[in-house]
C-alpha cells in the first residue's frame, strides 16, 4: 500500500505542491496565470488532493520555461512532452494525452507530403524549446529549423517555407489564413506526460504513474479535456 505521507514529503518538501503549467499549449492549459484551466491544471489539483497538499500553479508561456522551472528546483511537478533531452533530468509517467505535430505550407508550395519537408532550402518555423523543436532538431538532416516565440510568427515574419506546430492551434491558424494549407498526416506524436525530478524516491514516481493510469481509465482525463473544449479522443491508451 502506498505511503501517501511519505510521497507527499518527498514530492513537496516545502509543504506545497508546486506544479509548472505551460499556458503556451492550448490543448493542455488555457486562461491566465491568475485563473488557469485545462487538463494539466485539473491533474495537478487532483495530485494535491490525493496527497492532502495545497497546490501552487506556476504558469509559463512556453514548454522550455516550464521545463526549466522543474530543472532548477522551482517546481515539483511538470506537464511536458516526453523527449530524450528532457528525460535526462525528468522522471516521466506514461502519457496521459497524445497530440500530433503537423506542418503548414503556403497554398502554392511544391511540398505535398510530410516526407518532402526534409530537403535543402526548406526552412521550418518552430516555437523555441517545444517538443517539436527538440524532435525536428534531432531528426532532420537537410531542412533548417528556425526558432521563434511562436512557430507561426517566425514563419510569417521571415517568409519561411514551412510552419510546424500542434495540430489543433495550427489548424486554426491555417483556417484564419486562406493562403495556407496543412499537409496531410503528422511528423510526430507528442506524448504529454506528468513528470518530476529524477531524484525523487521510487515510491513517488510509482504513485504518479499509477495515478495517471487511474485518471485515464476512470474518465477523469477525458472529462477534463471536454470541459476545456478539447477532444476526449486525445486521451493516451493504457500503459
Amino acid at each position: 500500500m502506498t505511503d501517501l505521507a511519505a510521497v507527499a514529503a518527498d514530492l513537496a518538501p516545502t509543504g506545497v505542491l508546486r506544479a509548472s503549467v505551460n499556458l503556451g499549449n492550448p490543448v493542455l492549459a488555457h486562461g491566465t496565470p491568475e485563473e488557469p484551466g485545462g487538463v494539466t491544471v485539473e491533474i495537478a489539483r487532483e495530485v494535491g488532493a490525493r496527497l492532502g497538499l495545497p497546490v501552487e500553479l506556476l504558469c509559463f508561456d512556453a514548454a522550455r520555461k516550464s521545463y526549466r522551472a522543474m530543472a532548477d528546483g522551482r517546481a515539483d511537478l511538470c506537464f511536458l512532452a516526453v523527449e530524450p533531452e528532457r528525460e535526462a533530468e525528468v522522471a516521466f509517467t506514461a502519457p496521459y494525452v497524445i497530440i500530433e505535430g503537423v506542418y503548414a505550407v503556403p497554398a502554392g508550395s511544391a511540398i505535398r507530403e510530410v516526407g518532402e519537408v526534409d530537403r535543402e532550402g526548406v526552412r521550418i518555423g518552430v516555437k523555441e524549446g517545444s517538443a517539436y523543436d527538440l524532435h525536428l532538431s534531432r531528426t532532420l538532416r537537410r531542412a533548417e529549423v528556425v526558432r521563434g516565440a511562436e512557430g507561426t510568427e517566425v514563419f510569417e515574419a521571415q517568409g519561411l517555407e514551412v510552419a510546424a506546430g500542434i495540430r489543433q492551434p495550427l489548424t486554426g491558424y491555417v483556417a484564419a489564413h486562406p493562403g495556407l494549407r496543412l499537409l496531410d498526416g503528422r511528423f510526430m506524436e507528442i506524448r504529454q506526460a506528468v513528470g518530476t525530478t529524477k531524484g525523487r524516491a521510487a515510491g513517488t514516481v510509482r504513485f504518479l504513474s499509477e495515478l495517471v493510469e487511474e485518471l485515464k481509465a476512470s474518465g477523469f482525463v477525458a472529462a477534463a479535456l471536454r470541459d476545456s473544449g478539447q477532444s476526449d479522443g486525445l486521451v493516451a491508451p493504457p500503459r
